[in-house]
């Protein structure tokens, strides 16, 4: 790794690192990755979320539909370097024939000729989704391009799932405080103890079709539970 890219890298740790939230993260990761290439005209950045594929940002809008395109139409390198390889270089959009129908919408509506797509992955097990750059040019990506690529892949996975953890985290906590505080209406509400009040807040969620976090959080803005939905204390 020569200085200056080991610069770069340091500087776009710190940067991603440094953003409120994932959206944030991935933002900022689609407007550095370029620095990192020669012929960089475009990036985009799918994710796997409950099994299913989906590219939630990119540079240019009509390049986010094309991408997530590749999950509808099965085909495509993004999806590719998510399923089977952990990188996957296109030379020539316009004559590689191992995705005709979506290299072809490539090369007719953005002009883009070459490709290389990147797994995010933190361990073999765990995909977070793909790093997708794309040129204008053919034959755009070399050796050195796949080289410092990986490093970059790297790099942005690590800081993704853990701003995508700390996220899930500070849900799960907020959750669980509004839930504490229902709780804690509720009792004084019925004079119950704490587990019967949490029953009681299940069978209210039940009844209703409620996510128990999305009643708690009403019952807490409200102050009040609602006439009609007062829940049986037995």
């Amino acid at each position: 790794m020569d200085d200056v890219f080991g610069g770069q890298l340091a500087d776009a740790v710190r940067e991603l690192d440094a953003q409120a939230d994932p959206p944030h993260t991935l933002e900022r990761l689609v407007q550095i990755t370029p620095e990192f290439f020669s012929a960089c005209d475009h990036v985009g950045i799918s994710l796997v979320e409950r099994d299913q594929i989906r590219t939630p940002v990119a540079t240019d809008e009509r390049l986010r539909q094309l991408d997530e395109k590749q999950y509808e139409l099965g085909q495509g390198p993004c999806r590719d370097a998510i399923r089977e390889h952990e990188v996957v270089v296109v030379h020539d959009l316009a004559t590689d024939p191992r995705w005709p129908a979506w290299g072809r919408a490539m090369v007719a509506e953005l002009g883009i000729r070459s490709s290389v797509s990147f797994r995010l992955f933190t361990r073999p097990d765990r995909t977070w989704g793909a790093l997708n750059v794309y040129s204008t040019q053919p034959g755009s990506f070399g050796d050195e391009d796949v080289s410092q690529g990986r490093t970059i892949a790297a790099m942005a996975a690590v800081v993704l799932a853990r701003s995508i953890n700390d996220e899930q985290l500070t849900r799960a906590l907020e959750t669980r405080t509004v839930i504490g505080q229902a709780i804690g209406m509720v009792m004084e509400r019925y004079d119950l103890d704490a587990d019967r009040a949490f029953d009681v807040l299940r069978r209210l969620s039940s009844q209703e079709n409620i996510k128990l976090r999305d009643l708690a959080a009403e019952l807490v803005a409200t102050r009040d539970i609602p006439s009609g939905r007062t829940p049986a204390v037995d």
